[in-house]
């Protein structure tokens, strides 16, 4: 019986992922952190920055990033077949080092094609490294697990929106200026990827571990461990309605989450009358609520499964966001609380951008899933420095892009009732099987 106890206890720790393990977690934490950096948040100031270098507005600065994601989705699709090919360790390296490399131009860019080409390059780099490798890294080591997992890596986007701003700004005044403040960013990132190329492995077997760190007898039983190659072509996923429901959901969750960290800062001041010192400091406290939200966000999808998880999870949102418009302002009790619910919903979305496919296909063959599917929900994903770029520019404030974002939450907390979970996950098949017994 302690045996047995033991055995299962190693299988439902949410801490118990061995060294190895947690370099990946870490790992993937960081690649979240300097994508939500560079790509999201640091647009409160990289974007009124670069519009003054360039000489155009900073609404059309990010408009202009809203179009470099639609295009790195093409990006995307080319880098997921890199990924197949040389694995999610190198591709992560080397898109890690690319994204370094153009943030540094950003940065400098006096003219807007320089900056948008830049903003692709680093948009399709850190994305691909972060969502398409490092999804790829967390359906290998952490098929079961990937709920919690996930809200560990993703609180880099937490950290990243709680300090991120902070340090730009910091850099920006040490070094005079928006162009050398982002060298050090970006040889940061640039370093990141030289440690991923030297330490991280593809799959946990070949650091002598199981998926999700679990002992021998338990994954020979509750583990599909057959040698069978997936089954997946590209033409085959595009033709799978549960891939699109995935994409486009999980995507829609972004566009809430991103479309409000990448102008909270912004609309704070603009629309709150808040200092620039407050606001700094609300995004802080909104992000380091987060990292506890996407903890226990995936505490919950691991105990409960992930689409009962966004079900009340897009219910959540779409309040907290209906909460934050219908709110008189800093001084309202109703201000704060959206601040709260938002802290919370910003700590869990991304967590499903992995967690859901990975419900549903599995980890086997799922470099293939993830590089048909991650173009999709980056496409959907940029819509929100789309939709913030027009209603900024067109009305002047960003309540009506809050309710667009709302109004997406609860169409994916409905919508997504008719999706089967587990369809094709052969790990849960075979468990489901044992439990059968």
């Amino acid at each position: 019986m302690g045996k047995e106890r033991d055995f299962m206890d190693k299988k439902n720790s949410v801490i118990n992922f061995g060294v190895a393990g947690w370099g990946t977690i870490l790992y993937c934490l960081f690649m979240f952190f300097f994508y939500v950096g560079m790509i999201n948040d640091g647009t409160n100031v990289l974007a009124p920055a670069a519009a003054q270098n360039i000489g155009v507005s900073p609404g059309t600065v990010i408009q202009a990033n809203g179009y470099a994601g639609m295009i790195a989705v093409i990006g995307f699709i080319i880098v997921g077949q890199i990924n197949k090919k040389i694995g999610a360790r190198a591709t992560s390296s080397i898109f890690t080092i690319i994204a370094g490399i153009a943030y540094i131009i950003c940065g400098s860019a006096t003219t807007l094609p320089v900056y948008t080409a830049a903003m692709i390059l680093c948009a399709t780099g850190m994305m691909s490294a972060g969502y398409i490798a490092g999804g790829t890294l967390v359906a290998n080591w952490f098929p079961k697990k990937k709920g919690i997992v996930m809200g560990y890596t993703t609180m880099g986007h937490n950290f990243a929106s709680a300090f991120y701003v902070a340090i730009l700004t910091g850099l920006v005044a040490v070094c005079g200026g928006i162009a050398k403040g982002c060298i050090p960013i970006g040889i940061a990132a640039v370093i990141l990827g030289v440690i991923g190329a030297v330490f991280i492995r593809d799959t946990p077997k070949e650091r002598g571990l199981n998926p999700d760190n679990v002992p021998d007898e338990v994954y020979k039983k509750e583990y599909f461990t057959s040698k069978e190659d997936s089954e997946w072509t590209t033409s085959k996923l595009l033709k799978t309605k549960e891939l699109w429901l995935a994409a486009i959901f999980t995507g829609m969750f972004q566009i809430c989450s991103v479309g409000v960290m990448q102008q909270l800062v912004t609309r704070n001041i603009r629309d709150f009358g808040m200092s620039q010192a407050n606001a700094l400091s609300l995004m802080t406290v909104v992000a380091l609520l987060g990292v506890f939200g996407s903890w226990l966000i995936g505490i919950i999808d691991d105990r409960i499964g992930t689409k009962k998880t966004m079900q009340g999870f897009g219910v959540w949102y779409a309040a907290a966001l209906v909460i934050n418009v219908i709110s008189d302002g800093t001084t309202g009790i109703l201000f704060y609380i959206s601040i709260f619910m938002i802290g919370f919903g910003i700590g869990g979305s991304a967590n499903f951008t992995t967690s859901f496919p990975t419900s549903i296909f599995g980890r086997h063959g799922f470099d293939k899933v993830n590089s048909v599917i991650f173009p999709i929900q980056g496409f959907v994903t940029a819509w929100c420095f789309l939709i913030n770029g027009i209603v900024t520019n067109v009305i002047g404030n960003l309540n009506y892009a809050y309710l667009i974002f709302a109004g997406a939450a609860l169409i994916v907390s409905i919508a997504v009732s008719f999706v089967n979970e587990y369809k094709f996950n052969k790990d849960h098949i075979v468990q489901e099987s044992v439990k059968e017994l």
